[in-house]
């Protein structure tokens, strides 16, 4: 199990751990599945472009750079520079020269892109709360919440995200 012969071996998963990290993956990947199919069947939004225009719709000035932008989203650089071409071209949103930084892009919402999440949201929201959020106690969304903030900085500090 180990990928050289100088490190220790990896002990394998426990039944019990195997259970948590597959039912975990389940999860993960069925609300992601779910989330972009209420989207698409509801919207003219898919699940990565409302993943975009959510934190530019909440910028007070609807306006973001793109670096702060592939930071939240955690995306590679391409998928980011593909999607805004796509939105771009659907005129969602604009990207204008940083101000700030030469090298840089600002990306901004437009009229379009607001009336396009603005149709989107309340069914959206209505599925992740009738899917996740409502069936869960506040004791398992503060466990979620703490599961969270323990393991994404992990990733981050193994540069996995």
């Amino acid at each position: 199990m180990s990928s050289s012969s100088n490190e220790p071996p990896v002990p394998w998963l426990s039944a019990a751990e195997q259970e948590v990290w597959r039912n975990f993956l389940r999860l993960s990947r069925g609300m992601e599945r779910a989330v972009d199919r209420q989207l698409q069947r509801d919207s003219e939004l898919s699940g990565s472009e409302y993943d975009i225009l959510v934190p530019l719709s909440e910028a007070a000035s609807g306006e973001l750079p793109s670096r702060e932008l592939l930071r939240g989203l955690g995306w590679e650089r391409s998928r980011l520079s593909h999607m805004l071409s796509r939105m771009e071209r659907r005129d969602m949103l604009r990207r204008s020269p940083s101000p700030t930084d030469g090298r840089g892009l600002v990306v901004a919402i437009t009229d379009h892109g607001r009336e396009a999440i603005g149709r989107a949201a309340p069914a959206h929201l209505a599925m992740v709360r009738e899917a996740l959020v409502d069936h869960l106690s506040q004791d398992e969304k503060s466990a979620l919440l703490s599961i969270a903030r323990k393991v994404l900085p992990r990733l981050a500090a193994m540069g996995l995200a």
